[in-house]
C-alpha cells in the first residue's frame, strides 16, 4: 500500500474516533478521564509494591 494512501486512511480512522469520542454519552456526576487515573494509580502502586519489595520475597512467576 502507498504511504501516503495508508497515512489517509489512518488520518480518516482517527477523525472517525474523536467523533464518535466527543458524541458519546458521559457518566453524570463524573469527570472524564476518572477512570483512567484511578487504573493508572493503582498500576503505579503496584509498581512501587514490586520495586520496594526484596527479590527473595516475591512470589514466582507461574508457568503458562
Amino acid at each position: 500500500m502507498h504511504p501516503d494512501i495508508h497515512l489517509q486512511l489512518h488520518r480518516l480512522h482517527a477523525a472517525e474516533l474523536r467523533n464518535e469520542a466527543a458524541t458519546a454519552p458521559r457518566a453524570p456526576g463524573r469527570p472524564p478521564g476518572r477512570l483512567l487515573r484511578v487504573q493508572l494509580g493503582w498500576r503505579l502502586v503496584e509498581l512501587g509494591l514490586r520495586l520496594a519489595t526484596p527479590p527473595h520475597h516475591r512470589a514466582a512467576p507461574l508457568a503458562a
